[in-house]
């Protein structure tokens, strides 16, 4: 009897990884879709679980997570997000393709350039407007496209609040 609860146990932590793992692949697959307040969504409640992924699965989601932030239009979060993708990638060679490295760098560029040239405050938290687009992005793909030929030009939901900002 006791084998059979130990292998039901493995079973539920298992699937409770592939969980985990689920969540990355169905974030990236909004963010290929460019369904990018979608992506943001299920990358957000990730966020706390990341310990959860092996280390590619991490740096992979640091990628994804800051390229969303940055196509959407938050900038700061972007640049944490994105540098977190490059010392992921720097500390293990090879875990990001070759075309996201690319991308990062030149976001990582304008990001920093930004920063250097007009303060970490010049960053926005806004949602870009569809005109402007992520590096290497596509022209007139997707749901940006739609908005700006429709004249439906959202903002997206603000950043979640640090904790210490519920704290009178």
């Amino acid at each position: 009897m006791r084998p059979a609860l130990l292998a039901a146990l493995a079973v539920v932590f298992a699937s409770g990884c592939a969980t985990y793992h689920d969540d990355l692949v169905r974030g990236e697959k909004a963010f290929e879709d460019n369904q990018h307040e979608q992506a943001l969504a299920i990358f957000r409640s990730l966020e706390l679980e990341t310990s959860h992924l092996d280390p590619p699965e991490r740096a992979r989601y640091y990628y994804l997570r800051g390229m969303t932030d940055y196509r959407v239009g938050y900038k700061a979060d972007a640049r944490h997000w994105l540098m977190l993708a490059q010392v992921s990638e720097k500390t293990m060679p090879g875990t990001l393709p070759d075309d996201w490295k690319q991308r990062m760098a030149d976001a990582m560029n304008e990001l920093d350039s930004q920063v250097f040239d007009q303060g970490a405050s010049s960053l926005t938290s806004t949602q870009t407007k569809s005109s402007d687009k992520a590096p290497d992005d596509k022209a007139g793909s997707g749901k940006a496209a739609s908005d700006k030929a429709s004249g439906d030009d959202q903002t997206a939901p603000p950043p979640p609040k640090a904790k210490n900002e519920d704290v009178p």
